[in-house]
Order: C-alpha cells, then structure tokens, then sequence
C-alpha cells in the first residue's frame, strides 16, 4: 500500500492533536496513560508529538476515554476553523476554550 504524503493541514491537525492530549494528560505518565488506553507508549508518544498526524479513530477515542476528554472536545480542538457547527438537527459541536 502506497500512503500519499500528508498535507499541511493534515501535519497542523496532528500537531494540535498532540498538544491537546499533552495537556490533558498533565502530570500523568505517557507509559501509564498508554497501558490504561491499551495503546504502546510509542504510538502514544508519536500521536503526541505528531509523528502520527492521523492515528485510527479507534486509537483516539481510547485515549480521549483515559484522559476523560470528549470526542466533541477533541474535534472541535483539532479542527477550530469550523468553529462552532451544526451537525445534525439540534446538534453542535463546542467551540474550542482559548489556551
């Protein structure tokens, strides 16, 4: 399988993916943080420190799980120029808190 370079959008998300879940995670150790995800602390560290701008979903939700963050809150953070959107009806998504 032949993977297509990533763009620099898709090399910022991951950047500020691994931001997110590096404060998230504050003093909590990345080995624990991973063990508890059931993710290798190498994928965690290479999810944090964007060597790995688009990891599986499945690998995202199970970390947002251990670090108690929503997956709205991890969406709105990683995408912020969409800003505040509908959805679905009756549905938004948050838009990020300044850091």
């Amino acid at each position: 399988m032949v993977r297509l370079p990533l763009t620099p959008a898709e090399v910022e998300r991951g950047q500020r993916l691994g931001a997110l879940l590096r404060r998230a995670r504050g003093e909590r150790s990345m080995l624990e943080t991973a063990l508890d995800a059931r993710v290798s602390p190498e994928t965690l560290r290479k999810i944090e420190t964007g060597r790995v701008a688009t990891p599986a979903f499945s690998t995202i939700a199970a970390i947002a799980e251990v670090l108690d963050l929503s997956l709205d809150a991890v969406w709105a953070e990683i995408n912020p120029e969409r800003g505040v959107e509908q959805t679905s009806p009756g549905h938004h998504t948050r838009k990020p808190l300044a850091s």
